[in-house]
């Protein structure tokens, strides 16, 4: 008697490694997170996150316009900014310092740099490195020998980029240019005859 032939077996349909969704969605959050670490940029945290170089900007741009991907951005940048105490007032009040700062409160009665501590916090804020020089005192009688460091020179921040910042805030890039629109594209010749006929007709 013949036995029936069994069916060949199926190989049951599995997901791709890293394409399942519990690895859609961690590559979303390791995504969030590069995105939010390394200032905004999409490609390089697409990496960070697994995707391939050559396909990271298009991957970066397919995330970016993910309504939960950019509530992951939102929340995720809310909840850091409250843990640093990061705040619109405390970060404008940083760029102020920065712009109007003044370099003579850096400098004591004869002109030398003034030790660290001396500085009010406004100028200190101003301050982003220090070059000093270590200084051997005599000893004190009984007392072991001991150094001082004298401040050379104050190296500070970038004070232009500071009032950038504070002109853009305050709109002032966009007041200018209304104001270079209206006579964009003039020639000289054009500007001229147009002074002219002003002065001619005062």
């Amino acid at each position: 008697m013949a036995t029936a032939k069994k069916a060949p077996a199926t190989k049951k349909n599995k997901p791709k490694a890293g394409t399942s969704k519990e690895a859609a969605e961690q590559r979303k959050r390791l995504f969030v997170e590069a995105y939010i670490s390394n200032g905004g940029n999409g490609k390089q945290a697409a990496i960070a996150a697994g995707f391939a170089p050559k396909a990271a900007a298009q991957q970066a741009s397919r995330l970016l316009t993910d309504a939960n991907v950019s509530h992951l951005i939102r929340e995720r940048s809310q909840k850091l900014a409250q843990k640093m105490e990061l705040t619109t007032e405390r970060t404008l009040r940083e760029v102020a310092r920065l712009a109007y700062f003044d370099p003579r409160k850096l400098l004591d009665n004869t002109g030398r740099p003034k030790p660290l501590h001396e500085l009010d916090d406004d100028t200190a804020a101003a301050v982003a490195g220090i070059d000093v020089e270590d200084k051997l005192n005599p000893p004190d009688p009984g007392c072991k020998e001991r150094t001082s460091s004298i401040v050379l020179k104050y190296r500070l921040a970038d004070k232009n980029a500071a009032l950038d910042k504070a002109m853009k805030h305050l709109g002032l890039f966009k007041e200018d240019n209304k104001q270079k629109t209206l006579l964009e594209g003039v020639d000289r010749e054009t500007l001229i005859a147009l002074r002219e006929k002003l002065l001619g007709s005062a």
